[in-house]
């Protein structure tokens, strides 16, 4: 544990003296060719799977609007690659009306602003499916950190800074930090989700990536609520 400890703070270091750059990825993790074969999985397995997945959202889009007849997609901005911010899709999964008061609330174990399908869709998480579209945008890509708020992107900051070190990815559909320490509702597990993505930043490769989208499929498949 201990060595573990000395490795993130002498990576987080090497980051921060600029042997990496913000908003470059890093040549001494990745390849250009693994970059290549990375980014060239991205659009193949979502344009792939917005056509497979084509009746599902159907399907979904019905039953959110039968619910409330609210909009099925709801969108947000999130702070994303190289620190800019862009449009980030969702199935709708609270009521509305869920911030009406302009405040940004982190979604929690029981709450209330969940529509009774919506409840559903984030604990398996389906809600998540049109990001497909942001990873084919290159918005996103299949793996990486989660993208959040500037609001709390700030918050996290304010703790960390490391945290701009995460800049230098595009956030991810899936992210070893979901699949290990599932949705954040505290400040606590926020930064619990920092450690793991700046382990994610020191340790990719085409492997592991393969490896997070394989034990997140299955852990949806076989019932796992994050």
């Amino acid at each position: 544990m201990k060595m573990d400890n000395e490795k993130d703070i002498v990576f987080s270091k090497t980051l921060q003296m600029g042997m990496i750059n913000e908003g470059s990825e890093n040549n001494g993790v990745m390849s250009p060719a693994a970059k290549a074969l990375k980014r060239g999985f991205d659009i193949l397995c979502s344009a792939l799977g917005l056509v497979v997945t084509s009746p599902l959202f159907l399907v979904v889009c019905w039953l959110i609007r039968r619910e409330d007849r609210g909009p099925a997609i709801f969108r947000q901005e999130r702070i994303g690659y190289g620190g800019r911010p862009f449009m980030l899709y969702k199935f709708r999964s609270m009521t509305v009306m869920s911030e009406a008061d302009g405040r940004p609330a982190l979604c929690q174990k029981n709450d209330k602003r969940l529509t009774r399908i919506g409840r559903f869709f984030r604990e398996h998480p389906l809600d998540e499916l049109p990001q497909l579209w942001n990873v084919l945008r290159g918005d996103m890509s299949f793996v990486g950190p989660r993208p959040e708020r500037k609001y709390f992107v700030d918050k996290i900051m304010a703790e960390n800074s490391d945290y701009a070190l995460l800049y230098q990815l595009r956030p991810g559909l899936f992210s070893p930090a979901t699949l290990y320490n599932g949705y954040t509702d505290t400040m606590e597990k926020m930064l619990e989700r920092l450690r793991m993505d700046l382990e994610y930043l020191r340790d990719r490769s085409l492997w592991l990536d393969l490896k997070i989208i394989y034990l997140t499929v299955m852990s949806i498949l076989t019932g796992k609520k994050f």
